[in-house]
């Protein structure tokens, strides 16, 4: 993972420049963000390693036009390419004609999807020091989320991930509520254990 210590960000790079073992070190971050925007339809088309692969790609290809020095500067560029390769995926698969109103709804799915996924990271009740570590949580997210039992796993990402009702994910999981309620509360728990190891 990205270098983070406990007094902020940290510098990215050589002089601000990036590096492949520098964006390396965000992939697993960006396949969790790809992966709660793929949905069913689109997965039979496209896969979320697919698209973080080409946003690595881009990223590579422009690292020239990056102008931040933070870790902080550096997710927030690798979002907005991921969300623009998104949106050519939706585009070129749903076969949408183009439409102003549509790509406007798109992003701004796609920004709350990101905001739901780095308001995981955080556990309710951290304090302001806990929360200035936020990229260094946001790294660990995807393999603390690999660690836990799928359908605690499968329920994190429905509910909190993707913006599932509890009443919706647990249609999806074929569960009544009250089994999803403990999953969540016990998929949360182990969570919050994994990511402070």
């Amino acid at each position: 993972m990205l270098d983070s210590s406990s007094h902020g960000d940290r510098e990215v790079g050589e002089g601000g420049k990036i590096d492949e073992p520098t964006l390396e070190k965000c992939r697993a971050y960006l396949k969790l963000l790809a992966s709660t925007q793929v949905d069913r339809w689109l997965q039979q088309r496209v896969d979320a390693s697919d698209l973080v692969q080409q946003t690595m790609l881009d990223a590579v290809a422009r690292s020239d036009q990056f102008r931040g020095s933070s870790e902080t500067e550096l997710l927030a560029w690798l979002r907005t390419i991921l969300s623009n390769n998104l949106i050519d995926a939706i585009r070129h698969y749903g076969r949408a004609k183009r439409d102003i109103a549509r790509d406007n709804s798109i992003n701004a799915d796609i920004s709350e999807s990101f905001r739901r996924i780095e308001a995981l990271a955080i556990e309710p009740g951290s304090s302001p020091s806990q929360r200035a570590v936020t990229n260094e949580l946001l790294r660990k997210l995807p393999t603390a989320l690999d660690a836990l039992p799928e359908m605690q796993r499968q329920a994190i990402v429905l509910h909190h991930l993707q913006g599932l009702k509890l009443s919706e994910t647990a249609r999806e999981l074929g569960k009544s509520e009250s089994a999803v309620g403990g999953l969540l509360h016990r998929g949360l728990k182990r969570l919050y254990e994994l990511m402070r190891e």
